[in-house]
């Protein structure tokens, strides 16, 4: 968990991959599957560049936001987090994750 970094700059609940490294104001309800679910984003934002990745993803927030009209829907239907949450609890995916995978056709 050396990723990991205490700060209360970020709200209570809450993990932020910054660039490879998690942010969060507790590290006590961190396991292996939240690290899971951010070394899922670490992989969306290599294979975009990071930056990329950040654009895309506000981008995205505020088209689901549109679409949604609420906060919290359009946070899980980010593509980004459509596939983290999906995935996040098999610690094996990043072994087999395909390039690209937010955007593959899938079934919902």
């Amino acid at each position: 968990m050396n990723r990991v970094i205490q700060t209360k700059l970020v709200p209570k609940g809450i993990c932020l991959n910054f660039f490879g490294l998690f942010l969060t104001q507790d590290k006590s309800w961190i396991d292996k599957y939240v690290i899971n679910h951010e070394l899922i984003h670490s992989a969306q934002q290599k294979e975009l560049l990071w930056i990329m990745f950040y654009i895309i993803y506000l981008i995205e927030w505020v088209i689901r936001l549109c679409q949604f009209r609420n906060l919290k829907k359009a946070y899980y239907n980010i593509s980004f987090e459509r596939e983290a949450y999906a995935h996040g609890n098999n610690l094996k995916y990043l072994q087999t994750r395909i390039t690209y995978a937010q955007w593959r056709n899938k079934k919902k």
